[in-house]
């Protein structure tokens, strides 16, 4: 099991000519706030398991899927009906905790899955699960997964807005949550090894640009979609963030840069039928 956290990209100031005259603390803060005020279409906390479709949740309630799509409130969303059998509207909740690098740039932690696990085996993903029925809301999941898996305690993280809910494959709501690591020097990366090979971290903006990028095209409900992929290397380390991850990442840096991708996401909108 392996840290992996290094921070070798351009600074953030490339994006932000105002991040330059700031000081690290200041730019973080000023981070804080904007994202605060950010609200994404909202839908009722239910920890209600019974009942439940979790085929997208493996046996230690982690999540993973070849495909992830934005659960929409606009006109033209393609009604997906409840599968039989789901009394209760399955959730979770992954954590995209940002935090500064060394030369100024937002950076995003992510996790390898375990390589000795049965299914999805060395995997990327965010921190996160299903939610348990002792979860007060989607920001309590997600920060709680955090400390099981990599050992982030809660009270480091600042929890400053949720995303959008995403779909994965077979329906899993999957709440992103954003949060913001102040003081990275006080995390002390503590590895589940039953959960977790490796610990890393990448620039966020890389989701917004094409350089590192590939993509398959697939089909859904009559729809087509892209699947996309980011080859990330650090060291002697390879790594590939793709589907529901890459996807709520895609998101996540167009909300935190103010801008959209560079490239085509091509991705339906979605909601489940009540």
């Amino acid at each position: 099991m392996r840290a992996v956290l290094r921070r070798v990209s351009a600074p953030m100031a490339a994006s932000n000519p105002l991040a330059a005259m700031m000081e690290p603390g200041s730019r973080v803060e000023s981070l804080i706030q904007r994202l605060r005020l950010y609200k994404a279409p909202s839908s009722s906390f239910s920890s209600d398991s019974e009942g439940e479709c979790d085929d997208d949740v493996d046996e230690r309630g982690k999540v993973f899927s070849r495909m992830g799509m934005v659960e929409s409130v606009a006109t033209d969303k393609v009604i997906v009906p409840r599968p039989e059998g789901c009394k209760s509207r399955p959730r979770a909740a992954v954590l995209i905790c940002l935090f500064e690098g060394d030369l100024g740039e937002l950076r995003v932690i992510l996790t390898k899955r375990s390589s000795t696990l049965s299914t999805h085996s060395g995997e990327v993903s965010l921190p996160g699960g299903k939610a348990e029925d002792g979860d007060v809301d989607d920001a309590h999941t997600a920060t709680r997964e955090a400390k099981e898996e990599i050992g982030l305690d809660p009270s480091l993280v600042t929890v400053v807005t949720l995303l959008e809910p995403f779909l994965s494959k077979h329906l899993l709501r999957v709440i992103p949550v954003i949060g913001v690591l102040s003081d990275k020097k006080a995390f002390k990366p503590i590895v589940n090894p039953t959960e977790v090979e490796t610990i890393f971290d990448v620039p966020l903006e890389m989701f917004l640009k094409d350089e590192s990028r590939r993509w398959e095209e697939r089909s859904f409900m009559g729809r087509k979609y892209l699947v996309h992929y980011f080859d990330y290397e650090t060291g002697d380390n390879k790594f590939v963030i793709w589907g529901l991850t890459a996807g709520i990442l895609i998101r996540a840096a167009s909300v935190v840069y103010q801008r959209l991708p560079s490239f085509p996401e091509q991705k339906p909108s979605f909601k489940i039928a009540l």
